[in-house]
């Protein structure tokens, strides 16, 4: 076997730095932590004029999918968060995992380890018996047997002094290395472990600052150990703390949601809100509580993270998409509904109705918390005549309301310029007329109108639909009345 190479992978030598990486395990979705995980590492790349890398860690063959894969390029797509080369599957590099292995064979830095299972197993209910701590106890560090039997191949981990991690979000953390075990690198049929895999790829890739969740930190010892026994300079390391759910307890299914795209196609959350929520769930500047992506590139750095787990809150990150709905663009808020809307009422829409909704949008939007309220408030466009009504839009219409829609009505067909100002300055010489607020007349109206008893302004609702669709919607509320 040809010696092992230090040198980084052609395809990622000489890239801008820090280099940064997310490295999601396509087991599921994308879970929301991971994708803090991954805009925290664009942001930092970004920040710093950098480089972001993906890479797949698919050696879980058997929980591995290619649907799974799919959704996490698709979840990072929708987030924006598009890395600099394309990502690096890490299952394919299986043979470099163990070139290093059988490397640090050669050198002395790693041994063969021919325990069987049943001895390990004896072996932990030993020291757990004893109070001892449960790890491999180096029996086959020092022998030179070499028996014709299975076996692991095995780090030579450091049994003196203490390993020091200066970690850009939790400080300082120590460990004895008394405390670390001499764990496997390569398993009995050969196939790397994770704890070699991910050193050996972040090396190649060129990897200087692994920025990931606090459960990792442990394991960073161990990665340290191997990086330190192969000569390889060691990468910036910046641990961030967890996403609690509101009751303080780790984020787990019962919180809710936890994939990106539960979140853009049950929810309705817009990508930048979510972003934006994500980013401020761990970080901080000031007070600021909303921050555009060009705003976080200038502002991100690992000194704003805390070291308290984040708790996540659905109804503050409701708050936040209702922010980005009133900023954004009104046709794109139509192609993001209208698919909700066409769902809703079993059709497509036409050509005419999409541009009714965006004649609408300016009065929908500041009402809608995510595209799910954003395409049920804006149904009443699109509903075929005569409209459903609710429980709230009958009550308006009881005689006495269908008598002032009756007025109304005759009033609004004198109108000559269907405009807004001008059809308010009709409704307001009935009610005026029957000594009664605008808002008598303007209940009645909105019910025949949309079916419902909330609405945007009953006015522009008019002037969107136009004269002879409003007028044919009030003779259909009227009834026998005309």
């Amino acid at each position: 076997m040809p010696p092992a190479t230090d040198s980084v992978l052609p395809e990622f030598a000489g890239l801008p730095r820090p280099v940064t990486r997310f490295a999601p395990s396509p087991t599921g979705y994308l879970h929301i932590g991971g994708a803090r995980t991954a805009l925290f590492n664009w942001l930092y790349a970004k920040h710093h004029g950098g480089t972001f890398l993906l890479r797949i860690e698919d050696t879980d063959r058997a929980r591995s999918t290619d649907d799974a894969i799919a959704k996490i390029l698709d979840g990072m797509a929708w987030l924006g968060l598009t890395a600099d080369r394309p990502p690096l599957f890490q299952f394919a590099r299986a043979p470099r995992h163990a070139e290093i292995a059988h490397r640090l064979l050669a050198e002395g830095k790693a041994y063969r380890c021919y325990a069987t299972a049943e001895e390990l197993e004896a072996m932990r209910a030993e020291q757990k018996e004893k109070g001892l701590p449960q790890r491999y106890d180096g029996r086959w560090r020092d022998r030179t047997d070499t028996p014709d039997l299975p076996f692991v191949v095995r780090l030579k981990s450091p049994q003196t002094g203490e390993t020091l991690i200066a970690d850009k979000v939790q400080g300082d953390v120590r460990q004895q290395n008394s405390e670390l075990d001499d764990f496997v690198l390569l398993r009995s049929d050969g196939t790397p472990t994770y704890m070699l895999a991910v050193v050996v790829d972040d090396h190649d890739m060129g990897v200087t600052d692994v920025i990931r969740g606090d459960d990792h930190l442990t394991n960073t010892f161990r990665q340290l150990a191997l990086i330190d026994a192969l000569g390889w300079p060691r990468p910036v390391y910046a641990h961030v703390p967890m996403i609690h759910g509101p009751d303080g307890a780790k984020l787990s299914k019962r919180h809710g949601a936890l994939g990106v795209e539960a979140y853009r196609d049950e929810m309705g959350i817009l990508p930048e809100a979510l972003e934006n929520y994500l980013l401020r769930l761990g970080w901080a500047h000031g007070d600021t509580e909303l921050v555009t992506r060009d705003e976080a590139v200038k502002l991100f750095d690992l000194d704003g993270v805390g070291r308290s787990p984040g708790r996540f809150d659905l109804k503050k990150l409701e708050s936040v998409n209702a922010h980005y709905m009133k900023q954004a663009d009104n046709g794109r808020l139509v192609e993001l509904a209208a698919p909700r809307i066409a769902d809703s009422i079993g059709r497509a829409l036409t050509d005419s109705e999409r541009n009714l909704l965006l004649r609408s949008m300016d009065e929908l939007k500041p009402r809608a918390k995510n595209l799910n309220e954003l395409a049920g408030s804006a149904l009443f466009l699109v509903r075929n005549r005569p409209l459903p009504m609710d429980e709230a839009a009958t009550k308006l219409l009881d005689p006495i309301g269908r008598a002032l829609l009756a007025d109304v009505r005759t009033a609004l067909a004198a109108v000559a310029d269907w405009e807004r100002e001008a059809l308010e300055a009709a409704a307001k010489s009935v009610a005026e007329g029957a000594g009664l607020g605008l808002g008598k007349v303007a209940g009645p109206l909105r019910a025949a109108l949309t079916g419902q008893g909330n609405s945007p302004s009953v006015f522009a609702v008019m002037a969107a639909l136009g004269r002879d669709e409003s007028l044919g919607r009030i003779d259909d509320a009227l009834g026998d009345k005309l």
